[in-house]
């Protein structure tokens, strides 16, 4: 009961010192106006949906070529470029950015055939590697359901996605990711594990969410050290029909 009071009296004292340091106290003295942020100009709409890169963006695909990629290899990149869409060829294996990168923003839409077969993670399945170590999982669930931790949105085999925002096979996903790089000690251990925030057409699916380790398929994440890297994207080797891209773009942050 003693200290009860003890504290009660703390806060009041407190309370009161707050009350008096606000006397006296006009606008400007809790306002700054430097560093100016710098001007962004946002991107315009698209016809057909969707929004060209900010200015500050760095654009990986706009629809032309796939000269910002290789493959895993370092040579060219060969997936198919038509009608401003890469299509997937499961044939030539993944794809990643020529140049590499730390914390960012990353916007790229993907589209499923609206003839795709298969049910599981054989139908649709892709990834997003961030800093080619972590996956974001490319999936078709619209009623396809599969393990949680591996359906579109997730960290995949880590964090399930908070909502399954899927649209139909044949329309356009978008996806929005913001990503915090990790920071390593000497020993390789992780001082600050990956951060990400995923958003699926205007839909939140992870939320600052803690990136245990790399990604992987079988058994569960390991500590990597590791420096900046590409964004990659998987040739999944599942028996459906190839997904497809689109308006790729990036904001180092």
């Amino acid at each position: 009961m003693k200290n009860k009071i003890v504290a009660i009296i703390g806060l009041a004292v407190l309370g009161c010192n707050y009350a008096s340091a606000q006397e006296g106290m006009k606008p400007g003295m809790s306002e700054f106006y430097s560093p100016v942020p710098p001007v962004v100009t946002p991107g315009e709409e698209m016809r057909g949906g969707g929004f060209t890169a900010p200015s500050d963006a760095i654009i990986l695909f706009d629809g032309k070529d796939l000269s910002a990629w290789e493959n895993s290899k370092g040579g060219p990149a060969e997936w198919k470029v038509k009608n401003g869409v890469i299509t997937v060829d499961k044939s030539k294996g993944d794809i990643r950015t020529k140049e590499k990168f730390g914390s960012f923003q990353l916007h790229l839409e993907w589209r499923v055939p609206k003839t795709i077969q298969g049910e599981g993670q054989g139908r649709g399945n892709s990834g997003v590697y961030l800093q080619g170590m972590y996956e974001v999982q490319i999936l078709d669930n619209y009623n396809n359901p599969t393990y949680v931790n591996g359906q579109a949105g997730s960290i995949y085999k880590q964090t399930a996605p908070l909502a399954n925002a899927m649209r139909k096979p044949g329309e356009w996903n978008v996806y929005d990711i913001i990503y915090t790089a990790p920071v390593f000690k000497e020993d390789g251990s992780y001082r600050v594990r990956p951060q990400v925030t995923i958003i699926q057409n205007g839909v939140v699916l992870q939320n600052n969410t803690t990136i245990l380790g790399t990604t992987e398929y079988i058994g569960f994440p390991k500590v990597v050290k590791h420096g900046d890297g590409p964004i990659l994207l998987q040739s999944h080797g599942d028996p459906s029909e190839p997904i497809s891209f689109r308006n790729i773009w990036i904001r180092k942050m």
